[in-house]
């Protein structure tokens, strides 16, 4: 079978931007990663951890889940890791019992002002690289290619 492969050099303009705007996305997450990493966390720990900061309470896994964009069978599973993790505490609603709620503890409360910390610094080293440039122009960018946009949680946090 024969497969047939893109010529990378008579491609449109349009084609690199694409590849171009892939690899920065995989670049840009493994240093969020690797940022992240010191205080013992992933992207979709620290991401779970500061929706929980930013509610000011408990959250139902299913507001949990409709804040990061993520399926609730996901929400769960990063749930279970958070919890046996010491960061989260599950906890029935009082007003129902069938649902489920998730609130951090003071241990998850410490990792997620540490891991912003280290995102803080790493945002001040994008922004660095991108002084000069006219963001208002790649803003528009990136907004025309909002229907490409899927911030999702990750299966594997």
């Amino acid at each position: 079978m024969n497969k047939i492969i893109p010529n990378l050099g008579s491609e449109r303009p349009t084609d690199r931007l694409v590849h171009l705007l892939v690899g920065t996305a995989h670049g840009l997450e493994k240093r969020y990663e690797e940022a992240l990493a010191p205080v013992g966390l992933t992207g979709p720990k620290f991401g779970a951890l500061s929706k929980l900061v930013q509610a000011g309470s408990s959250l139902s896994l299913g507001e949990l889940a409709e804040r990061l964009t993520c399926v609730r069978s996901n929400i769960t599973q990063l749930v279970d890791r958070l919890e046996a993790d010491g960061l989260v505490e599950r906890s029935e609603d009082p007003a129902d019992r069938r649902t489920v709620r998730a609130g951090i503890t003071e241990l998850g409360l410490e990792k997620q002002i540490a891991g912003a910390k280290m995102i803080a610094n790493l945002l001040e080293e994008v922004a660095s690289s991108l002084k000069g440039l006219d963001l208002d122009a790649f803003e528009r960018v990136l907004n025309a290619l909002g229907a490409f946009n899927v911030l999702a949680c990750y299966k594997d946090a």
